[in-house]
């Protein structure tokens, strides 16, 4: 996403305001819905994207991969005149399944009059080779419920029932405020739209800095769809946020519980192991930011540091 891309999405007082999701048929056994089926669906992602890879993480966490394919974009995007992702990481340059170049062939198989950014996660049915389904806000929480039938013996309840409301509260939170707080800043076009969402996303991560002085996730000791929404915008925040999006107050590694609380995510398989950060560094600083005329490709930060340990396992949670 750059300048150009995002015009239709910033208001006339330079706020950012991310356009909606086009493609929203939940998944369910009701007339209408998407039915559950294994094999019958891809998941195309890219792992630069925080939105598509909270649901792979969800994918990988309930042992969803045997029921749903993946398909992988570059992370840096084509030069073709729009918002498009390409499949030249595959031979040929095309997705080995859907046999197409580009994720904007499956939407305009699915819509030929679609005019939105083409983005990920996106479900494509196998059977008509057109997207189904692109509510990013939504997905994981379909991974979590409707697909339940296709989890691995033992997966985490992700979404258990007496915490769904708090959850369901917590998570537009962090939508609102940090993983859409973060656009918010990186795209703003005003000095006052910046410093509104630069206040926004640090004082949101101030309180998440407290809370997680009391408990070793979000809720308790025990991973929920919460925790999946927050790590994947501090995994992405001191390699990409902080410089790119002008959010420099603070790197994540400077704040001691949330520091521990993402390493120990990462330190675990579905998290660490989805993270790509070759492929954050190369689209958010050579794609999505404004300016980086020439192109260049920082070369820190280091990242030695994910690897030490967290020790959020042996604190004594009050």
């Amino acid at each position: 996403m750059s300048e150009k891309f995002i015009t239709n999405e910033v208001e006339k007082d330079g706020k950012f305001n991310r356009q909606s999701n086009r493609f929203t048929t939940p998944f369910g056994i009701e007339e209408g819905q998407l039915p559950v089926e294994a094999g019958r669906y891809r998941l195309i992602w890219s792992p630069a994207c925080p939105w598509a890879h909270r649901s792979v993480i969800v994918i990988s966490l309930l042992g969803l991969s045997d029921a749903i394919s993946l398909g992988t974009l570059d992370p840096i995007r084509p030069d073709v005149g729009r918002t498009d992702w390409a499949f030249t990481l595959d031979e040929n340059e095309e997705d080995p399944v859907l046999k197409i170049r580009y994720l904007s062939e499956a939407y305009l198989k699915a819509d030929p009059e679609y005019s939105g950014r083409f983005t990920v996660p996106s479900v494509v049915d196998l059977t008509t080779g057109k997207v189904v389904n692109n509510d990013y806000f939504n997905l994981t929480r379909y991974w979590e419920v409707e697909w339940r039938k296709y989890h691995k013996p033992g997966a985490p309840d992700l979404y258990p029932v007496e915490l769904r409301n708090e959850i369901d509260e917590l998570n537009d939170i962090l939508f609102h405020e940090i993983n859409n707080g973060v656009y918010k800043a990186g795209f703003a076009r005003s000095q006052e739209a910046y410093e509104e969402a630069y206040a926004l996303v640090f004082n949101r991560l101030d309180w998440l800095e407290e809370r997680l002085s009391h408990s070793r996730y979000l809720f308790g000791d025990k991973i929920t769809e919460s925790d999946v929404r927050l790590y994947v915008t501090l995994v992405r925040f001191d390699i990409a946020y902080y410089n790119g999006f002008l959010l420099n107050r603070s790197r994540i590694s400077e704040f001691p519980n949330l520091w521990g609380y993402v390493r120990d995510l990462y330190s675990q398989p579905g998290f660490g192991d989805t993270t790509d950060f070759d492929a954050i560094k190369k689209h958010y600083h050579l794609c999505a930011v404004s300016n980086n005329p020439f192109g260049l490709l920082p070369k820190g930060p280091d990242l030695s540091g994910w690897n030490t340990p967290h020790g959020r396992d042996k604190i004594l949670f009050q």
